[in-house]
């Protein structure tokens, strides 16, 4: 017993500590935190203000920033405030104080992304930062499945088989992932040979035959065996425009009892299965409708004699404003406490606030706050919008005005889809308030987080404006539920008119980037083509005296042979005869095209060959020249070349010329 009280004092005293650190004066909200923690009190206070946020820098002074950030008070907040005892002074007292500035800077988070690993009968989460290796992961698993990690192959990968040391960002994987561990070189055992099947049947893509009853519509749709039940429900939720938690299904088999399942796992027909899917049809649908409850019911002085003891009729006050425990003014909650991601609460909230204030709503985005920041600020800067966050709160009496007279006006769903981005969050649970504040810590900061926490139940719901910049994510106003349709519009064309001077300057800069870029890229092309140009033409240079070193090495050897030739007919000419001798003598004088007389004694009995021969040793070759008398004009190198000179009648002398052939 003992031991019990220590413990509740320790608890009473961690409760004390937490508050005092984090100014949260809702205990139930305190005591939810620190559950969630394990009472670790440092994890809590890290959870509520993380140490590596960026800090608050503002030099307004605090009734300025109140006035900005929150709007004027009312008389009755200002008493209220007033009326707090001292105890609780402080705590009180940082509900009104300034803390969301209309300037700030916030750091980003390092993105966390969690993976599901099957291995044979086992599963493990794990949850890393995306700036980890595929490695870091392994480390993990080897110490959970007491596998080396060198004998392990992860698998799963959208991107096909990636090594230990690419990084997880450079894969620009979703938020959650589901993977798998095979190991080839460890033998499976008895109890695992069912397992080894399974490995392999994840691999395998499996065909599955839809029926939607409602719509009389087939779909047939592939998915790896690693995709769970879940997964396919949301793939059909999309075709289909069913909720999940409405989907009623027929064929799963009896072994698919949890849709955090695989296909694979499920025990589904290979490779084609047969399902059918209704939307289910829900007891209230059955029953005569319930006309709703007034939310807020206003009573003039002349009617307060009739109701002013409600309690006489058995009707709680409460009941009476939309908030009691009677099942019939009770709606259906906006968000469910335990939904898996935001995506699934996205899309509830979106039915149910259809099915209360009608169709004519605006578009809430349908996806994670993260996901919802993304599309809004980082895209390129005359696309980019500002985001609506809206915080409800059933527990408020002004919700139900504010949605069915406010968020559903024609003039403010149009300006919010044309300008905004709108992400919505219930807040009415606890539960779902501790995630919603961990969400902006993430994403915002502490500072958020804290502005949120300031305030009442009586003063949701909250329209937060939000603007991304180059550094920092900037809350321009907070909007509380007690406002008209002409004050919300004109915050938000402020709030409009802000972003849009900054926008004019980031599309100015952008621009100006793109313009250099651009530049740049041209003087690249530029240069590159010079650089072609200068190559053609060195190329062509070096062809062209290429080409000349090769015709003159042509003509060169050319000309050594001629050469060649004519010195070979040089030395086989005969001696040139004496001119006083026994057998007849012919004397030639040959002319050349230069006018040079070539003279020469020969034997009358000389053949024409000889004289051939004489001529092209002097380089006039018969291929290029003639040889011709003066008078009367012959071609000597038409005669036959074996006959002599004196049958040739060159003899006892002649003159001849030679001329080029044409």
């Amino acid at each position: 017993m003992a031991s019990d009280s220590d413990s509740n004092m320790d608890r009473e005293m961690i409760l004390a500590d937490f508050q005092a650190c984090t100014g949260i004066d809702n205990i139930a909200e305190a005591i939810t935190l620190l559950e969630l923690n394990n009472w670790d009190l440092v994890a809590a206070i890290n959870g509520v203000i993380p140490q590596e946020n960026g800090i608050l820098q503002s030099n307004f002074s605090s009734e300025a920033s109140q006035a900005n950030t929150f709007g004027p008070h009312s008389q009755a907040a200002t008493a209220e405030a007033a009326a707090v005892p001292p105890a609780s002074s402080s705590s009180s007292s940082s509900a009104f104080c300034p803390i969301l500035p209309s300037r700030h800077i916030v750091e980003r988070q390092p993105r966390m992304l969690n993976f599901r690993v099957e291995y044979r009968q086992r599963t493990v989460e794990v949850v890393v930062e995306e700036g980890s290796a595929v490695g870091e992961i392994k480390q993990i698993l080897e110490t959970e499945l007491q596998v080396p990690v060198s004998k392990m192959q992860l698998k799963g990968w959208k991107s096909g088989d990636v090594s230990d040391s690419t990084v997880l960002r450079s894969l620009h994987l979703p938020k959650n992932n589901s993977l798998y561990v095979l190991t080839p070189d460890i033998a499976p055992t008895a109890s695992t040979s069912q397992n080894s099947v399974l490995q392999e049947s994840l691999n395998q893509n499996f065909l599955l035959v839809i029926s939607h009853r409602e719509s009389q519509r087939d779909y047939s749709l592939n998915f790896p065996g690693s995709r769970t039940i879940q997964e396919v429900k949301r793939n059909v939720s999309d075709l289909t425009n069913i909720p999940v938690r409405h989907q009623q299904w027929e064929g799963w088999p009896a072994t698919a009892s949890e849709d955090s399942m695989t296909l694979a796992a499920s025990g589904i027909s290979y490779p084609c299965h047969h399902l059918s899917v209704c939307r289910r049809s829900s007891p209230a649908d059955t029953q005569e409708p319930v006309e709703e409850c007034a939310d807020v019911h206003m009573v003039s002085d002349s009617e307060g004699d009739d109701f002013e003891d409600a309690s006489e009729f058995g009707v709680d006050e409460s009941e009476m404003f939309g908030m009691g425990s009677s099942t019939g003014c009770r709606k259906a909650p906006m968000m469910p406490e335990n939904s898996e991601n935001e995506g699934d609460a996205l899309l509830h909230f979106t039915a149910e606030f259809s099915t209360r204030y009608g169709e004519c709503h605006p578009v809430f985005f349908i996806g994670s706050l993260e996901a919802a920041a993304q599309e809004a600020f980082y895209g390129k800067a005359r696309d980019r919008k500002l985001l609506a966050i809206y915080l409800h709160n059933d527990e408020s009496v002004l919700s139900n005005v504010f949605c069915s007279q406010m968020m559903c006006a024609d003039s403010i769903v149009s300006y919010l889809s044309q300008n905004f981005i709108t992400w919505a969050w219930d807040v009415t649970k606890e539960v779902n308030k501790a995630r919603l504040l961990t969400m902006c810590t993430r994403h915002f900061g502490s500072v958020v987080a804290q502005t949120i926490r300031t305030y009442k139940t009586d003063q949701f719901p909250l329209l937060l404006i939000v603007m991304g910049k180059r550094t920092s994510n900037e809350v321009l106003n907070v909007i509380q539920g007690n406002t008209t349709v002409d004050e919300l519009m004109m915050r938000l064309m402020g709030a409009m008119e802000i972003f849009s001077a900054q926008q004019q300057e980031d599309i100015k800069d952008e621009d100006e980037r793109e313009a250099r870029e651009m530049v740049k890229r041209e003087q690249d092309e530029a240069y590159q083509l010079s650089l072609e140009a200068d190559r053609k033409k060195r190329e062509a240079q070096e062809k062209e005296q290429a080409e000349l070193l090769r015709l003159q090495q042509i003509q060169k050897e050319a000309d050594d042979e001629k050469e060649a030739i004519r010195l070979s007919l040089e030395h086989a000419l005969p001696p040139e005869p004496a001119e006083e001798g026994g057998e007849p003598i012919s004397k030639l004088r040959i002319r050349t095209p230069s006018g040079e007389f070539l003279v020469r004694r020969f034997l009358g009995s000389t053949k024409l060959q000889v004289l051939f021969d004489f001529v092209a040793s002097k380089g006039y070759p018969l291929d290029d020249f003639k040889l011709l008398t003066t008078f009367p004009r012959r071609n000597i190198t038409q005669l036959d070349p074996h006959s002599s000179l004196l049958e040739a009648k060159l003899f006892p002398q002649e003159t001849l010329f030679l001329e080029a052939k044409e």
